[in-house]
């Protein structure tokens, strides 16, 4: 496995709400409301959240005072006892906060509090947080205007010293979502009560759990992409918890984009709508996620178990990529005819005949659908290794995207194959299954291939240290191949 350090995006702060998303208040605030709102003869229905949940107390009790006739400050006083009790007895720290917050103190990356709550009742909760792990705190108190309005997030902004660009709120509502885009900053929503959707520079996950320093930089940093294939191997069930496992490495590794081979059918829907991403798929093999919007569907839909799908998607200002992923068949594998049976290299060619068919099918696709100045990218598992690895073999399927046009990004990061080989296949298999005890032949299968981008890294990764097959089913890493991960430079 190769590891190479890369340029972090530079991430300046993030900058979190407090209600529902540090701290599970939101819901103390909505019993609150409903409290006051029984006792002035109003019941609340989910058709009220708007004027409730992200709102601060004067918003709110204008508006309860304005639909039963009851003066606004009488409202506010008992909207503000009935949350202050409710805070002073009932916060809980939102699952994946304080963790969050920690690893983000470790890395060195600054956090604000930005919040519609008064200043007594942030307090109230920094101190039961630690108010040592913020640098900042804006409330509803030190703003002419609070959220929805931008001021809130340009004041911490401000008082750290930072660009909103290139920081990231954390956000659990719509009201606060448009604070936060209003000022310039990428959003992570993790709803509490009412749901967000996905947008252009948004993320949306279901839990703090979800996420790490890695994720929150590669949000800031619009002028990359990093896009990752993987084999999931019969969709992970070879491991236990495979989809937790799932979600977690792709989190971690801070990727924009997953092309999938091997989805047994769900997992791109399940894996896309866990991470609040966009989803594809095609046939009962083969998909792609993206936390960017994708704008059109492209090849069969129909595709078998071998082939490719693809997908167009687009960028934050506005520029569209072509993406695809593509699975060949396995069957004849060179490296068992090279290693076991000893073939010459004009048979080992001869035998790549079938994959050498499907490569160019969807590079015939991939020519059809292309856009004049869109750039493209083919990841995949092409089971065979590649004429760019070994001087004895010229390998026919990556000789033919090459031919199309398509560039090798591992092996344009990494020229030199001896010093770094990049093995996807396989981080699990060390002995042939066959019971012979012969080595099994470790080999560069999986692929990012690109042109109109500019490589900046690529990586065979593996997280963990996999147990060999058959003792897997504990394994943190749960596919038998490695991922490869590459970072593009945009134009």
């Amino acid at each position: 496995m190769t590891h190479r350090t890369t340029p972090r995006p530079i991430l300046q702060a993030v900058l979190f709400d407090m209600d529902g998303t540090l701290v599970d208040t939101e819901r103390l605030w909505w019993e609150a409301v409903e409290q006051v709102a029984d006792g002035l003869g109003r019941r609340l229905t989910g058709a009220d959240q708007p004027d409730v949940l992200g709102r601060p107390v004067e918003y709110t009790a204008a508006w309860l005072g304005g639909i039963t006739g009851t003066p606004v400050e009488r409202v506010a006083g008992e909207l503000h006892r009935e949350f202050a009790d409710r805070v002073r007895t009932g916060i809980v720290p939102r699952p994946g906060a304080l963790e969050l917050l920690d690893s983000l103190a470790r890395d060195g990356v600054p956090t604000a509090l930005v919040t519609a709550s008064p200043r007594a009742v942030a307090d109230t909760v920094l101190e039961a947080l630690g108010a040592g792990r913020f640098a900042v705190s804006v409330t509803a108190d030190d703003t002419e205007r609070t959220k929805p309005a931008p001021d809130p997030y340009l004041a911490a902004c401000r008082a750290l010293g930072v660009d909103p660009a290139a920081c990231v709120a954390v956000e659990d509502t719509q009201t606060g979502v448009s604070s936060a885009e209003a000022a310039g900053c990428a959003v992570l929503a993790v709803p509490s009560l009412a749901p967000i959707a996905p947008a252009r520079g948004r993320t949306v996950l279901s839990s703090l759990r979800e996420v790490t320093p890695a994720r929150l930089r590669a949000m800031v940093a619009p002028h990359e992409l990093r896009v990752m294939s993987w084999n999931l191997w019969y969709g992970g069930t070879k491991v236990d918890d495979h989809r937790e496992k799932q979600l977690k490495i792709i989190t971690e590794a801070g990727v924009d984009v997953v092309a999938l081979q091997e989805t047994y059918g769900t997992a791109a829907r399940e894996l896309g709508e866990a991470l609040g991403w966009y989803h594809h798929r095609a046939g009962g093999n083969l998909g792609i996620i993206s936390r960017y919007p994708i704008t059109a569907r492209l090849g069969d839909p129909d595709v078998g178990f071998y082939g490719g799908t693809g997908v167009r998607i687009r960028l934050d200002g506005g520029q569209e990529v072509a993406l695809w992923s593509a699975h060949l068949d396995y069957t004849p594998y060179g490296p068992y005819e090279a290693r076991f049976d000893g073939l010459p290299a004009a048979e080992l060619i001869a035998h790549e005949g079938v994959r050498l068919g499907q490569m160019r099918e969807i590079l015939r696709w991939i020519a059809d659908s292309a856009d004049a100045g869109t750039p493209v990218l083919l990841l995949g598992d092409f089971n065979a290794p590649s004429h760019l690895d070994r001087s004895d073999v010229e390998w026919p399927v990556t000789k033919a995207a090459e031919e199309a046009g398509l560039i090798d990004s591992y092996r344009e990061a990494h020229p030199d194959p001896v010093r770094d080989p990049g093995h996807t296949w396989s981080p699990v298999h060390v002995e042939h299954e066959d019971g012979s005890g012969r080595a099994e032949p470790q080999d560069r299968i999986d692929y990012v291939l690109y042109r109109g981008l500019r490589v900046l890294d690529s990586r065979a990764f593996v997280s963990g240290s996999p147990r060999a097959w058959p003792d897997v089913a504990g394994n943190e890493w749960p596919s038998d191949h490695a991922a490869v991960i590459s970072t593009f430079g945009l134009r």
